[in-house]
């Protein structure tokens, strides 16, 4: 079945999941561990963006989902073999559209807000530039993040089409191995059956045969058990 090669994702949908978990984790690691700093005389920690929580907070929270929906994705790529029901299927796909698309969408939010407040903080806030490396980490790894969200959407999309040219998602689809073992049986024979000794007597004749058959009298006997 053509759906055996399309069921899961394929050799680059995994590597573009990889790549996900990968950034997701860069991203959260680089913020939670060193984006945030403090004054020789201050003892509150700031964002190292500006000195902007949200900005932190953003990113953060950002990461840490974003691996939770991987995991959650890659999850159901494993069950996704065993799901029997077309119109399941079909959500499947197309909830792994939707999400890749939002998620691309999200991190370009990310980059553009990141990027802006990390190029506005000011110098006498953070004059050591401390956490500088793991704030270029974190922009630079959620502009990738735009693409390989991106690049997982378009991959998924690839999958309904493929899906539905293969009539995997019409209504009349049905697994090959049902229709065997759920296909009535059908009589042996045809609906017209010849009498013995029918062939040279007239209507008359095939009447006669056929009486026959039911009270005994004729070719046919019964056997009583």
């Amino acid at each position: 079945r053509r759906w055996e090669k399309t069921g899961g994702r394929e050799g680059g949908s995994d590597d573009a999941a990889g790549l996900k978990i990968l950034f997701s984790i860069v991203i959260f690691g680089c913020i939670a561990n060193e984006g945030y700093t403090n004054g020789p005389k201050e003892v509150e920690e700031y964002c190292i963006f500006n000195r902007n929580q949200n900005a932190c907070n953003y990113g953060v929270f950002m990461g840490s989902m974003a691996f939770l929906c991987c995991m959650a994705f890659l999850a159901l790529d494993v069950y996704f073999p065993q799901i029997s029901s077309v119109k399941d299927r079909k959500k499947a796909v197309l909830a792994d559209i939707g999400v890749s698309a939002f998620w691309s969408f999200m991190w370009f939010v990310g980059f553009c807000f990141l990027a802006n407040q990390w190029q506005v903080t000011k110098h006498e806030d953070n004059p050591l530039r401390e956490g500088g490396d793991a704030a270029r980490a974190a922009i630079t790894f959620s502009f990738f993040s735009i693409f390989t969200w991106a690049g997982q959407s378009f991959l998924a999309f690839q999958r309904y089409k493929l899906g539905a040219d293969s009539a995997l998602f019409s209504q009349e689809y049905m697994d090959p191995s049902q229709d065997a073992a759920g296909a009535p049986y059908t009589s042996f024979g045809g609906d017209d059956l010849e009498s013995p000794g029918g062939g040279g007597g007239g209507g008359g004749g095939g009447q006669a045969n056929s009486e026959g058959a039911f009270d005994g009298t004729g070719g046919y006997q019964r056997q009583d058990y």
